[in-house]
């Protein structure tokens, strides 16, 4: 059984509307992998969400290291993964993350129940930390396998890419694009020394907005540098629209701070408008200091008591928290 060293898929001739094809089984890279590199085309290869889960179960009866990945706009949906196993919590995309922020506590604020043995931020792009991360693998590994999992689009092998770049001779490449389930297996990738770090394919966020717009969308929704907050003051009855892809009616004063990517524009209205009206709306009241999180987009943080109405796909999921900056 041989996979395609881009994605993981099992490589095979007989199919070519199916995972892994190649028109010759001597080929390391699948179809799909080679158009996404070399032509940006990519072909949906969605599996249901218990699949992937599957694979975090077997990784679970190892107790191996897990390197679990997140990024600033996604912090909240560590809250529903469950895996036993010794967890190096790994903050990714730090070019992304407002430089004014401190990064220390903002990764002291991260709740998790799992078993979170340390934590660090990385950044891919600059290098940023990727000593100190190769340094806590070996600290905290618990045989020569490590593996590195997380929600998709989370920055999982994009930074594996650059470990291998930076730490070993091998020249593989794991294929990465902005969609949804680009790996689908399991990779193995070997390092220095005896250490392989595996990748895994990235859990599909339920009620992300990202599972629910198009390529073009999704484009502006994920951010590609620095994150700048916008900060609006709202005064009684406000609506705006956000991207094109949500409405916000906000009914009492308050200044609201967006921390979403800056290639979404914020439209503001005096009046009442029926934009969105067709969509699913739910109210929030919202304290000072708390956050209002969109899955998969970003969240904003208000400063004093306010009441707001969302109108936006009822497939997506809003939360409240209290402020993480």
């Amino acid at each position: 059984m041989t996979k395609c060293l881009g994605c993981g898929a099992v490589l095979q001739n007989e199919d070519n509307t199916k995972e892994g094809y190649v028109s010759d089984l001597t080929m390391t890279l699948c179809e799909r992998c080679f158009r996404i590199r070399n032509y940006g085309e990519y072909k949906s290869a969605l599996k249901n969400n218990e699949y992937y889960l599957s694979i975090l179960k077997d990784i679970e009866k190892t107790n191996d290291l897990v390197v679990l990945v997140t990024d600033f706009l996604n912090i909240a949906s560590l809250s529903e993964l469950k895996i036993s196993n010794p967890i190096l919590l790994v903050l990714a995309k730090r070019d992304l993350i407002p430089r004014n922020l401190d990064e220390n506590k903002l990764l002291s604020k991260i709740k998790t129940k799992l078993n979170v043995i340390d934590r660090l931020t990385v950044g891919s792009l600059n290098n940023y930390n990727l000593d100190l991360l190769l340094s806590k693998i070996n600290q905290y590994k618990t045989s020569n396998k490590v593996y590195v999992a997380g929600y998709t689009n989370a920055g999982k092998s994009t930074l594996i890419n650059k470990l291998i770049k930076n730490y070993s001779d091998n020249k593989q490449v794991i294929t990465t694009s902005i969609l949804p389930s680009t790996t689908l297996d399991l990779i193995e990738v070997k390092l220095q020394g005896d250490l392989t770090i595996i990748d895994t394919p990235g859990l599909l966020d339920e009620g992300s907005i990202i599972l629910n717009v198009t390529e073009k969308a999704l484009k502006k929704i994920l951010p590609k540098k620095e994150i700048k907050p916008i900060v609006l003051q709202i005064k009684t009855n406000q609506t705006l629209i956000i991207g094109d892809l949500f409405r916000l009616d906000v009914k009492k004063g308050t200044n609201l701070i967006f921390y979403l990517s800056n290639a979404l524009k914020i439209e503001r209205y005096y009046n009442e408008i029926t934009k969105f009206q067709n969509e699913s709306c739910r109210a929030f009241v919202l304290k000072a200091n708390f956050d209002l999180v969109i899955k998969g987009l970003g969240f904003i943080k208000t400063t004093n008591d306010t009441e707001i109405k969302i109108y936006i796909s009822d497939k997506v999921k809003i939360d409240i928290r209290e402020s993480l900056i």
